[in-house]
């Protein structure tokens, strides 16, 4: 499937790590060959507008779902732990950490269409909060679904490494949560304090 051309637009703009299908070598070749203008250096605003930009593109959020993430993780010990725990541990972002989809915009389809299943009940909400303990399963009318075909093969281009606050058994659909994810915007390629900087002006 062809890339999105607003999708590459936005890549582009903000970095390859904020869309699944531009984190490839072949974008990275095309941004390599493209001659990009000198232009100014971006002012404290424009730094955090950018950063503001790439979490909401990468969790595929809304700006008024994101400024609630936001100001609730800001009244936290450690906003920034505590602004990753709550968009990492959303039912969307779960399963696509899982490996159960193959973006987390697929995985948000996946969770809103029913397939999902936490705890034994179905739901369909992608921004459902899971928490430590819980068991996600795809739901047993569902497992047939093509949707679903081939999990349980390691795919060699994914390169996607299931993350340690999750364990996750691809040939049986199941996952559980272990822990809470930690945050490290050098791993996560997200700098959540410059984040809270744009919603504290």
């Amino acid at each position: 499937m062809l890339l999105v051309k607003s999708q590459y637009r936005i890549a582009r703009r903000l970095g390859a790590g904020v869309f699944e299908k531009t984190q490839s070598q072949k974008f990275a070749l095309s941004e390599a060959n493209t001659k990009k203008p000198r232009g100014r250096a971006l002012s404290d605003y424009g730094r955090q507008l950018i950063e503001k930009q790439k979490v909401r593109f990468t969790y595929g959020l809304s700006e008024r779902q994101l400024s609630n993430y936001a100001q609730a993780a800001f009244k936290e010990k450690e906003p920034s732990v505590a602004l990753n725990i709550a968009l990492e541990m959303r039912a969307d972002s779960a399963v696509y950490r899982a490996g159960f989809a193959a973006t987390r915009r697929a995985a948000r389809q996946i969770v809103s269409h029913g397939h999902i299943v936490v705890n034994g009940v179905r739901i369909t909400t992608p921004s459902y909060h899971v928490r430590v303990g819980d068991v996600i399963t795809v739901r047993e009318g569902s497992r047939t679904s093509p949707l679903f075909a081939g999990l349980a093969e390691v795919n060699p281009e994914s390169g996607r490494a299931i993350p340690g606050w999750i364990t996750a058994d691809p040939k049986v659909l199941r996952a559980e949560i272990k822990t809470e994810p930690t945050y490290n915007s050098i791993d996560m390629g997200l700098d959540y304090p410059t984040v809270f900087e744009f919603y504290s002006r």
